[in-house]
């Protein structure tokens, strides 16, 4: 298949996964605090992403950039990056967005923090030519436009009805549109994929760990259980959107992305 239908495919198949992921954080989000649930799943990815690059060296994949000798390029690792600056600022953009919307999910409907996550490919479309100067077809721009105007008519009570938890959701759609831009960026020089799934939970982890000893509580056996497949399925998104994200433009997966609407509809029933 072609590179452009491949990356569709991804993204389809990440916005169930994701949708999915955010269902388990509106779940938990009532009876723990974003401390908790994001230092244990940021250290189950982070362990994940080392097993992950651990098995590929054991046994390795085929890809398509080769070594001088010949042999399948392996790249550096989990640990190697060449965009360190840009690895830590899409690092800290990951921490924020994923603070900003377990909070969004605590305050808000499960439909109406969607409704912001809509905006996303608006924001896509301007940080990539910023960032990643990607030249904007108009028509895509149009596209854009009116699909922003569309998530607006569809915003419940008005500019009336605005509160904290939709400050969280548009900043969490903000940082979360800054970190899929980086991992584009850092796509161009690093052959690995997994460093841009480790370094962004290991961070989450760490910056955790200090409010975990005053927000902890017990967690039964089902919470416990429903947090690791939260963590799981964070694993896969965030594989298969970096991975989209080297295959397509920001301001194409993006429009993709709000399949998680359809979703949305499914876990809201």
């Amino acid at each position: 298949m072609s590179k452009p239908l491949v990356g569709a495919l991804m993204v389809v198949v990440y916005t169930g996964v994701i949708s999915s992921a955010d269902g388990i954080t509106k779940l938990l989000a009532g009876s723990y605090e974003a401390a908790q649930i994001y230092a244990l799943s940021g250290a189950v990815i982070a362990v994940l992403s080392v097993l992950v690059c651990w098995c590929h060296k054991i046994w390795p994949i085929e890809r398509s950039g080769h070594q001088g000798d010949g042999k399948p390029d392996a790249g550096g690792g989990v640990w190697r990056t060449k965009c360190p600056g840009a690895m830590a600022l899409r690092s800290l953009a990951t921490l924020l967005a994923a603070s900003c919307f377990f909070y969004a999910f605590r305050l808000l409907p499960f439909a109406q923090v969607f409704l912001f996550i809509g905006l996303m490919p608006l924001m896509a479309g301007a940080l990539s030519g910023v960032i990643l100067r990607e030249r904007i077809r108009p028509s895509a721009w149009i596209a854009l436009v009116v699909g922003f105007v569309g998530v607006l008519f569809l915003f419940p009570g008005g500019v009336s009805s605005i509160s904290a938890g939709h400050f969280f959701a548009l900043m969490a759609a903000g940082l979360g549109t800054l970190s899929m831009i980086m991992a584009r960026y850092i796509s161009r020089f690093d052959s690995d994929l997994l460093p841009q799934v480790f370094y962004p939970n290991l961070a989450l982890c760490l910056a955790m760990l200090p409010l975990l000893p005053l927000v902890w509580q017990p967690m039964p056996i089902g919470d416990l259980a429903w947090a690791l497949s939260y963590a799981a399925l964070l694993f896969a998104a965030r594989w298969l959107a970096v991975a989209a994200l080297r295959l397509l433009p920001a301001y194409v997966v993006m429009p993709l992305m709000n399949l998680q609407f359809i979703w949305c509809c499914r876990l809201g029933r």
